[in-house]
């Protein structure tokens, strides 16, 4: 297993210092993130928490998958790795404004 977790429905007003205090008390906490909004800045009921070592993790799992924070009951389980984003970028031309042939902008409609 690895030490790097998931904590999911987490609530909106929890913070990274919330997080680690939470599961300081399992174990060593290597790095928390809770994940926020790139326009809002407000948490997306998510994060990430990576403990010292992998029986820290498991112990971490264990004790607070289903335990209630801040009036949420938390998922916690294993991080799976990131996923690669598909979509992303502006490579091609398509998309944004003008969306590639046929899209109807800019040509005189008849």
């Amino acid at each position: 297993m690895g030490k790097k977790l998931y904590v999911g429905s987490l609530p909106f007003s929890a913070t990274e210092e919330s997080l680690r205090d939470l599961f300081s008390s399992i174990g060593e906490v290597e790095s928390v993130s809770v994940i926020t909004d790139r326009d809002t800045g407000r948490s997306k009921g998510f994060g990430f928490v990576e403990m010292s070592s992998a029986e820290d993790a498991k112990k971490a799992i264990e004790e607070l998958n289903g335990k209630t924070f801040m009036e949420r009951v938390l998922v916690v389980n294993e991080a799976r790795p990131q996923q690669p984003r598909q979509g992303r970028g502006s490579g091609g031309g398509r998309g944004g404004f003008g969306g590639g042939r046929g899209s109807g902008y800019g040509r005189d409609r008849r």
